[in-house]
């Protein structure tokens, strides 16, 4: 494990003192304990950004300045710089941010997508995905370069260290041909059930 830097990386700033202090509100369980960084992992805090750098990748993200992040006794541990209940609610946001990129540096985030139809296809070459959902021509989307997609009997398959980049892309990809509640036609993720609707019967 190395770490670069082990002093407190200063987040705060006159921003601080503009947010109005509200009621003051318990933080969360979770925000209250050291957050352990792994082995072969390195954590670099400076200039308002935690870098994450691990066997898998280098992840990277801004912290808003009323947030404070200190490095001690390899851990990292997320308070409050002010008593505002706004804060304390961003401070619950850190730290499933900053234990995202500490898994995601170390193993992948997966989403598979299903899509369903006669006809309806999807292929991967290179960076681009060309899809075949019923209309009249195909649609192409380029791949993200921190992401990998594998396409396979129907099911698109999207990975990656960012957890947030593989959720969007999969919600981009799902949002091309939602699936419709008849014969469930569409692009669905792998777990997501569709309430289905009885069709017209005729006499």
């Amino acid at each position: 494990m190395f770490i670069r830097q082990s002093t407190e990386m200063v987040l705060g700033g006159d921003f601080q003192n503009s947010l109005p202090l509200v009621r003051k509100s318990a933080m969360s369980r979770l925000a209250k304990k050291p957050i352990s960084i792994p082995e072969k992992v390195e954590v670099t805090l400076g200039g308002g950004t935690v870098t994450v750098k691990g066997p898998l990748g280098t992840l990277t993200r801004s912290f808003p300045p009323v947030i404070s992040i200190v490095h001690k006794d390899h851990a990292l541990q997320v308070s409050p710089r002010n008593e505002a209940l706004t804060t304390k609610m961003l401070v619950g946001t850190t730290v499933a941010h900053l234990r995202n990129m500490l898994k995601g540096s170390q193993e992948v985030f997966v989403k598979k997508l299903i899509v369903e139809g006669i006809g309806f296809k999807a292929e991967v070459k290179g960076q681009e995905i060309t899809l075949s959902l019923g209309f009249s021509h195909q649609i192409k989307v380029s791949i993200p370069p921190n992401l990998k997609v594998t396409s396979e009997k129907g099911v698109l398959t999207i990975s990656g260290s960012d957890i947030e980049a593989v959720g969007a892309f999969a919600a981009k990809i799902r949002a091309l041909k939602k699936p419709e509640p008849y014969k469930g036609k569409g692009i669905r993720y792998e777990t997501e059930v569709i309430r289905r609707k009885q069709g017209k019967k005729t006499t």
